[in-house]
């Protein structure tokens, strides 16, 4: 059975308990599942749906008819397919529906099944162990209610066990709950995975990788990390009042979504998006001065969906205030329009707008907004404003909200003219919009706020910086790598100029004046468009990108020259096709046979590399045929963000450098001089997040370090082996244990071994901050718990730990968990680690030879002949033996589920082997003798396992079921020990008997706790055990080895 050593270690159920104590900390009511009388069918609480129906329309005087067309409708909806399933449901619960009352007489009825204007009114509820039965039986961490409505479901793994982590928790979710109980599901439109130092929230439909913690209970908070997240996760986002303004106006499905998507909001976008409704509101023409106000937020964050949540606020929010408002969303050019109008498109229904759609042209916008009265949502580019525009409405309820505003928003081609009076823009396109609605409200979002923005549209709001975003997790960190030397000139001049630059360096020359040297020397044109150097470029980059593929061939990783003007561009285009002329050749995909039909149709036949530039009206034909037509490059443009997409390589000047978004932008290689914003802009192009990218690499053949941290300080601010010497072991677990015990004296650990579930998580969060309060201590801490870990590891199963070490042990690693989960990220969830990494996990599989055996996230077959070879293979034999015990206990655990009588037997069996090697430091021998002993047991562990699949597989040679199998082993066993006849053959018919029996009584979610129906099953039991003849005397031991086992099937059923 289960070996792991539960005292003192903070389990998944504490977890489980932890939090359901931060739900009731809400005023959530907490009810435990099986306590609930209903069939496992049922998904609704009906009792409070009824409830809040009769409460809320009390004068209405609802009929028990009308109440059974209300949960009718909900309950009606198909939950297959899923996602429309899913969709339909949440969109009734938020809009509601007219009801057409029974009494013709009366009008219809507006019905809402959650009341969003008065959160106080509603039944809020968290349930734990809520059976469901679908396609199998399931059985969710924890649900919250809302008036009997699941509308958010939670899934927790231990925060202490380092090799489980919340990846597990959302395959549990998406995949098996998703595909097994899709009639729960369709309800669900928050979902929440934790391990504890984990927390993090998307919907049902969302991909790992976009999963993202609550690191902010209130706005004003400082940002929470590890522990601290899952408290910010239940005040921040499931407080009664918040979760109702979340799914109100913070969950987003799209129109007609290609793929099944629904977006939840993040907490930056949640509170950008308010204080920036308050502060439009503020600043409202004709009363304010129509500065709406800025928001800052870091490229990559998802600005567009802040924007399109902040839509919808003032679409709906306050009518009183808004009266039906006009929406203008300001774009700086045609990449950002399209992207932009394309999310917009798709949320007609979320905006409760029909008309959203882009202004195609300037006379379209003439007629367009000239004199619409109100409403509509419109996407237009900065550059459709000019002087002929004119007014186009003097109305004080139009809301322009600028993307990307920092460039042509605040005035191209003219001047801030800086008076005692305050700042002015004239001549620019954004004077033109000014003139065109002269009494709208402005407001700005940007990545990288310049002094013009603020003086435009008013000040900084919000912000959410580069750092921010990437500690969060919500984009990537930026690699950078400087690769200037290596291809200016010959490694034997190379050579020479970095001794004059040594030389320079000890005659008292800087770092900083060495790099000036560097980068003035690179950025001269005749240098950057010297022939030897772009063939030396060509060649450094496709070494660069092939290498950098090779490290993970199944990650689609795309990338961007950044070439200093068209004509160089062009030449180096040329230059790494003379280096791999195949990368000219033109294809739909690297591989068209791994694709389908479907797929091949998206795509366009193209070389791997292309240039995307706009004509010049005096280009030499060549270049102005690479070049192409406007049609040609939003071509380029749609392929680029195809991942199937043979197109990897876009060779650029200013074109998609800023508001062009692919996730699987991996390398930026950049050989342009650039600063400040525009800087900023560019190398962020790398930092989304995407399916196995760890970081986004900047490659630097300019020099723009010192201009790259300028900007970013403006707009961003291995186990060790365990000895195998059990004395020798004991004696460094007990001394790495003091000298921790010495490290942590100054502080009180007794809530984490006395204290309540909550007050021992709590203990922990205050334990992982206190050791990293400061850095000695930490780096201190982490290396003595690493030994610790190891020796504990070897010591524990021995039996030589006093309670007390156990306890403090476990203490310890449990800290040690956390930190490591804070400070590495969550590198286990990580499908490829980065190079280094990888190298090191090679390194230790080839060391162990047991990786591949004793990973717990993948179905091993533990009997087939392949999984023996490889076994065989490992040579180590008391690896070998670690390997097949923990394989085994596994083994035996998972048979107990379904049959405990026999997984009991195969538990003897299997103490006794473990017994006898953990005896093994008694043994006086030499090494060969105790490798020989230890390969023995391992060959009696071997047995067990085909013996276990042996025992596992009879029921089908029986005739019967797995379950009945279990029944007709106890009626067997029972009879065994107690000597009397009964053939086997009566043993299987009454083993059928009794399957039947004990589904009829566990069709109710309760039954296990209800003494009355637990006494009518023995009662009806008796009675079948008499009439098949088994003898009378038994019938108690019988019926408790029936329940337990019964009880057995219900606990693990939907695992």
């Amino acid at each position: 059975m289960d070996y792991t050593f539960e005292k003192g270690q903070f389990t998944e159920a504490q977890l489980e308990e932890a939090i359901i104590a931060l739900f009731e900390q809400q005023e959530y009511t907490y009810v435990h599942g099986e306590s609930i009388h209903r069939k496992y069918e049922d998904i609704l609480l009906l009792d409070d749906l009824r409830a809040y129906m009769q409460a809320r329309y009390a004068k209405d005087g609802l009929s028990e008819v009308e109440l059974q067309k209300i949960i009718n409708r909900l309950q009606l909806i198909p939950a297959s397919p899923l996602y429309s399933g899913n969709r339909e449901t949440f969109w009734l619960i938020n809009e509601g529906f007219d009801l057409v009352r029974d009494d013709p007489s009366k009008v219809a009825l507006h019905i809402d099944y959650i009341d969003f204007d008065n959160p106080k009114n509603n039944f809020f509820k968290v349930v734990n162990q809520y059976s469901v039965q679908g396609e199998r039986l399931r059985r969710p961490d924890l649900l919250v209610f809302i008036n009997g409505i699941p509308i958010a479901i939670c899934e927790f793994k231990s925060a202490i066990n380092e090799d489980t982590t919340v990846f597990d928790a959302w395959e549990q979710i998406t995949i098996r709950y998703n595909r097994d109980i899709p009639k729960l599901m369709k309800y669900c439109f928050l979902s929440v995975i934790s391990d504890g130092a984990n927390t993090k929230m998307g919907s049902i439909f969302t991909p790992y990788a976009y999963y993202y913690a609550w690191n902010k209970a209130n706005d004003q908070d400082k940002v929470s990390n590890g522990i601290s997240s899952l408290f910010t996760m239940v005040a921040g986002a499931f407080a009664k009042d918040r979760v109702i303004q979340l799914l109100r106006d913070f969950v987003f499905y799209p129109d007609d979504s290609k793929k099944s998507e629904a977006i939840v909001c993040r907490y930056p976008q949640f509170f950008a998006a308010g204080k920036m409704l308050a502060n439009i509101k503020k600043h409202l023409r004709p009363a304010g001065d129509g500065k709406g106000g800025t928001y800052f937020g870091a490229t990559g964050c998802g600005k567009t969906y802040t924007m399109l949540f902040l839509s919808r606020m003032i679409a709906l929010r306050d009518p009183d205030t808004f009266n039906n408002p006009t929406i203008v969303i300001i774009v700086d050019r045609e990449d950002l329009d399209t992207q932009t109008a394309e999310l917009f498109a798709t949320a007609t229904k979320f905006l409760h707008e029909s008309d959203v759609r882009s202004i195609e042209s300037r006379a379209d916008m003439a007629k367009t907004l000239g004199d619409r009265p109100s409403g509509g949502v419109y996407i237009t580019s900065i550059q459709k404003f000019c002087e002929k525009t004119g007014l186009l409405s003097e109305r004080s309820n139009i809301i322009c909200i600028s993307d990307e505003a920092h460039r042509t928003q605040t005035g191209v081609g003219a001047k801030l003219k800086k008076t005692d009076k305050g700042v002015f823009t004239t001549y620019g396109f954004a004077k033109y919009l000014r003139d065109s609605f002269p009494n709208a409200t402005y407001c700005g979002f940007t990545g990288t706020p310049v002094d013009e923005t603020i003086a435009v549209f008013g000040d900084v709001v919000d912000s959410y910086t580069m750092k921010e975003s990437s500690d969060d997790g919500i984009t990537v960190r930026i690699s950078y790598e400087p690769r200037l030397a290596r291809v200016i000139l010959s490694d034997e001049q190379a050579k020479e100029i970095q001794k004059y630059y040594d030389r320079c360096a000890e005659q008292g020359s800087t770092q900083e004046q060495i790099e000036e040297s560097q980068r003035a020397m690179a950025q001269m044109r005749a240098i950057l468009g010297h022939p030897d150097r772009l063939e030396k470029l060509a060649a450094d980059i496709v070494l660069h990108y092939e290498a950098l593929c090779a490290e993970k061939p199944e990650i689609v990783q795309k990338a961007m020259i950044v070439c200093s003007d068209r004509a160089v561009a062009f030449r180096l285009l040329q230059e790494i096709l003379a280096v791999r002329p195949d990368w000219g050749e033109k294809r739909r995909a690297e591989d068209e046979s791994a694709l389908t039909e479907e797929q091949l149709d998206k795509l366009m036949p193209l070389p791997k590399i292309n240039l995307v530039a706009t004509q010049g009206a005096n280009d030499e034909k060549d270049l102005f045929e690479a070049c192409g037509t406007k049609e040609y490059r939003k071509m380029l443009d749609r392929q680029f963000k195809n991942n199937n997409s043979n197109f990897k390589i876009a060779v650029v000047v200013d074109m998609w450098i800023t508001g062009f978004d692919v996730p699987s932008l991996a390398v930026m290689y950049i050989d342009k001089p650039l600063q400040k914003h525009t800087l900023i802009q560019t190398i962020s192009r790398v930092n989304r997040v995407f399916d196995g990218k760890d970081k986004g690499l900047v490659v630097d053949y300019i020099g723009i370090k010192n201009d790259m941290l300028e900007a970013v300080k403006k707009y961003g601010s291995a186990q060790e082996s365990p000895v195998d010497e059990l004395n020798i072991t004991l004696g460094i677990f007990r001394n790495h244990l003091a000298m921790i015990d010495e490290l942590l004296v100054g502080f009180n650990a007794t809530k984490f071994y006395v204290g309540e579930p909550l007050e021992r998580l709590t203990c922990l969060n205050m334990a992982a901050e206190y050791v990293q309060s400061n850095k000695e201590m930490e780096t201190r801490f982490m290396g003595l718990s690493r030994r610790l870990k190891s020796a504990y590891t070897i010591c524990f199963p021995s039996g030589e730990l006093t309670d007390i070490e156990t306890a403090k042990a476990q203490f310890y690693l449990a800290i040690r968990s956390i930190i490591y989960k804070q400070t590495k990220g969550d590198a286990p969830d990580a499908e490829i680690m980065n190079r280094v990494v990888e190298e090191m996990v090679r390194n230790a599989i080839a060391c162990t030879g047991i990786e591949n055996i004793v990973d717990e996230n993948k179905s091993v077959d533990l009997f087939s002949d392949e999984f023996i070879a490889e076994l065989d293979a490992v040579k180590m034999p008391i690896t070998k033996f670690n390997a097949l015990l923990k394989l085994l206990r596994k083994a035996i655990s998972s048979y107990g589920r379904t049959n405990k009588v026999k997984a009991q037997e195969f538990d003897e069996r299997l103490r006794s082997v473990v017994d006898a090697y953990n005896s093994r430091d008694k043994l006086v021998f030499t090494s060969e003798v105790v490798a020989d002993f230890v390969n023995d047991l391992s060959d009696q562990l071997l047995q067990i396992l085909k013996d276990l699949q042996e025992d596992k597989t009879s029921f089908e040679k029986l005739g019967i079921s797995f379950e009945e199998k279990a029944f007709y082993d106890i009626l067997v066993k029972v009879r065994d020990d107690h000597g009397f006849p009964y053939a086997d053959e009566k043993c299987l018919i009454l083993a059928k008997k009794i399957k039947e029996l004990v589904d009829d009584k566990a069709q109710f979610a309760d039954w296990s706790t209800r003494d009355d129906i637990k006494n009518q099953l023995n009662m009806e039991l008796t009675v079948l055990l008499y009439q098949n003849g088994y003898p009378p005397e038994w019938d108690e031991e019988v019926f408790e080895k029936v329940m337990e086992q019964a009880e057995n099937f219900k606990r693990y059923a939907d695992q």
